[in-house]
């Protein structure tokens, strides 16, 4: 540190002699107590009145100023785009639904209770009421419409939604006599029931990775031509957004990836279940990658969002939050808490400006309104 430092702090403070200097430096190490006696030899009146003069000076005010607004000021981050929480899926998926009844035949609408509409009597009136008609069914075909009233079905009253439902059930394709009422008048409709179509169950076509990789595998059993010729499981590429680590990896759709950090993987669900929890987003990771005919093992730097400022705060001088969580903006400038020079608010399409606290002006987009033509 010595006499070069000495001279240039001599040259950045002026006014203040490099004897004056090594006494500032000096009683800056004194805070350790094996150096007192230094500060002791170095204390003669003259030095101390330099010492004075400068702590006095405009600039260590200016200094100790900006030190304690530094000190009350912060800045935060966020993601620049918004990460959507993901729920991981079990190794084993069913979709089966928990109604395992199939319908023998389709009558082409969905009922419900015919439930009356006054406030005083809650009574549920006879019949079914006719909540969807589908286009081109049985039901429409015979011209019932929504709203109507089914009384009986062959003459057995039908009360009960799961009274048709049975029915739907239980019977063969055939013609069956509807006795619907609409408003006041009960007619008789012939519905030729059709056979009900066996809709097949979902299937599974891949699982999805929306962050760490953005890509989508498929679980395959690999047998890699080594020595020991062994079957391993790996996680096909089938699906690559374009936004995806994977491409500048050098991985595309078809290369199997069967091991993560040096640990092999169990499938695809393992794959996207270790990244999402044993590491974060922006990570580098080594994985290795079989491509048709040799293991690579490939540098993999995981997605992030990137980041933007969220909070720039200065003490009372000025004050900036901005989310994208919820799309609203503000900005303070010398706010005195009951009191500030200028405020302004984002909410959405809303714009807000405050002035003194006391004059405040928004606006908002203007609602298109479509007029009919005359």
């Amino acid at each position: 540190m010595s006499v070069r430092f000495l001279l240039s702090a001599t040259r950045i403070l002026p006014g203040v002699s490099a004897t004056g200097v090594r006494f500032i430096f000096t009683l800056a190490r004194c805070f350790r107590f094996s150096q007192l006696s230094q500060l002791a030899q170095l204390a003669q009146p003259s030095q101390i009145a330099q010492l004075l003069n400068f702590v006095s000076s405009g600039r260590i005010k200016a200094l100790f100023f900006f030190a304690a607004f530094s000190l009350a000021g912060c800045v935060s981050y966020e993601p620049a785009q918004l990460i959507p929480e993901l729920t991981l899926s079990g190794e084993d998926v069913s979709f089966s639904s928990a109604n395992t009844s199939e319908r023998q035949i389709d009558f082409g609408l969905n009922v419900g209770a015919n439930e009356s509409d006054s406030l005083f009597d809650l009574a549920t009136l006879p019949g079914v009421l006719v909540r969807e008609v589908i286009a081109g069914g049985a039901a429409a075909t015979a011209g019932i419409r929504t709203g109507d009233v089914i009384l009986r079905i062959d003459n057995l009253p039908i009360d009960k939604p799961d009274a048709l439902a049975s029915i739907e059930q239980t019977a063969q394709p055939a013609t069956f006599e509807f006795t619907v009422r609409r408003d006041t008048t009960v007619f008789l409709a012939s519905v030729i029931a059709s056979p009900a179509r066996s809709t097949p169950p979902p299937r599974e076509l891949y699982r999805s990775d929306p962050l760490a990789t953005r890509a989508g595998y498929t679980t395959q059993l690999l047998t890699l031509s080594t020595s020991t010729s062994r079957s391993i499981a790996a996680a096909t590429v089938v699906d690559i957004q374009l936004d995806s680590p994977l491409i500048p990896a050098g991985i595309e759709i078809g290369d199997a990836i069967i091991a993560l950090e040096g640990r092999e993987i169990n499938s695809a669900q393992d794959l996207i279940s270790r990244l999402t929890l044993e590491h974060e987003l922006g990570d580098r990771v080594e994985v290795d990658v079989y491509d048709g005919s040799s293991v690579q093992r490939k540098t993999l730097v995981l997605w992030h969002p990137g980041r933007r400022i969220s909070r720039v705060s200065l003490g009372p001088l000025l004050n900036y939050e901005a989310s994208a969580q919820n799309a609203t903006t503000s900005f303070t400038f010398i706010n005195l808490w009951l009191f500030s020079v200028y405020q302004y608010g984002q909410s959405g399409g809303e714009r807000t400006h405050k002035l003194l606290s006391i004059f405040e002006f928004a606006s908002d987009y203007g609602e298109l309104i479509e007029e009919p033509q005359p």
